[in-house]
């Protein structure tokens, strides 16, 4: 159940975000200046800009320790996942991935 919930929260973690990227992307291509210009427009996108930011290093820091004490392998795809898409994807479907890694050690000692 809990890998379904996961699953669930990788596609929410592409499609909400994208359906507000995309329509950006069609309008403007792909912008760098006004992406940025517009995610530090005011202070509450300046906010939720740095939080992501912040997140997303510790993302980062959490992938590296926990999937290397783990063992996982391909540690890089939460990393690009996080880049491409956000933490909405990297994260669920890294925890994902650990939750299986997790069964599997399970099983080892049954």
């Amino acid at each position: 159940m809990l890998q379904i919930t996961y699953l669930t929260l990788c596609i929410l973690g592409i499609i909400l975000p994208y359906s507000q990227f995309v329509p950006f992307l069609v309008e403007h291509g792909l912008n760098i200046q006004l992406f940025v210009e517009q995610l530090f427009a005011n202070r509450v996108s300046s906010f939720f800009g740095m939080d992501l930011i912040i997140s997303s290093l510790v993302f980062w820091v959490f992938v590296s320790w926990e999937g290397s004490r783990l063992e996982m392998k391909n540690l890089w795809v939460y990393v690009v996942s996080n880049l491409l898409v956000g933490v909405s994807l990297g994260l669920p479907l890294f925890l994902l991935m650990r939750q299986r890694k997790l069964g599997e050690s399970d099983r080892t000692y049954i």
